[in-house]
């Protein structure tokens, strides 16, 4: 059986599609088919299964929010940290307005991993990834050791996740960027004493 090269992308793009109507428990294979335009043989051949299709549709969106959160970052990148985190922040948070399924579905498929060693591992690695961008984004990295990019991604990573469910649940009485900038120095302090 042949099957068409182009159908790796056409997959990619019904999945992420499917992801962001239907969200992942109830993407079915049939349906990322008929959003894509391929058969059901293009998955298993290219991804394997549904299942690393659409967690591989959801690393990508994901990619291409963490790019425009770098651009976000990069205007704010000439003020002082405080400024930058706020940014950030605010970024995020504007996030979850304009791309409300894509967070949905990324919470949701976290919740799928116990469920499958292959979705486990492909989440952790992109996981992996995206701290150190995360703090790459942030931090300026030439002068910034490992250690520290390593423990700044991933309290970053933490925040965005807490920040979104707060936000999820009740986004009148979030906190404002401004509100977990205080929080965290509150908290630095207490730490150093």
């Amino acid at each position: 059986m042949i099957v068409d090269v182009g159908h790796r992308e056409q997959l990619l793009d019904g999945a992420r599609q499917c992801l962001l109507e239907r969200g992942y428990a109830r993407t079915t294979a049939r349906d990322i088919v008929a959003a894509s335009g391929t058969n059901l043989a293009s998955i298993g051949y290219h991804f394997g299964s549904k299942e690393a299709l659409l967690t591989q549709a959801m690393v990508t969106a994901i990619g291409e929010w963490a790019e425009e959160l770098a651009r976000v970052l990069a205007t704010a990148r000439k003020h002082d940290p405080l400024a930058r985190f706020e940014a950030m922040i605010d970024g995020l948070m504007q996030s979850f307005q304009t791309q409300p399924n894509l967070w949905k579905a990324s919470l949701e498929i976290t919740a799928y991993a116990d469920h499958s060693a292959q979705l486990k591992q492909i989440l952790a690695d992109a996981t992996d990834r995206g701290r150190e961008g995360l703090a790459r984004i942030f931090l300026d990295t030439a002068q910034v050791d490992d250690a520290t990019r390593r423990t700044v991604g991933a309290i970053l990573s933490a925040i965005i996740t807490g920040i979104y469910t707060q936000w999820s649940l009740d986004p009148e009485s979030a906190p404002s960027s401004k509100d977990f900038a205080t929080g965290l120095h509150h908290l630095g302090q207490l730490l150093h004493g």
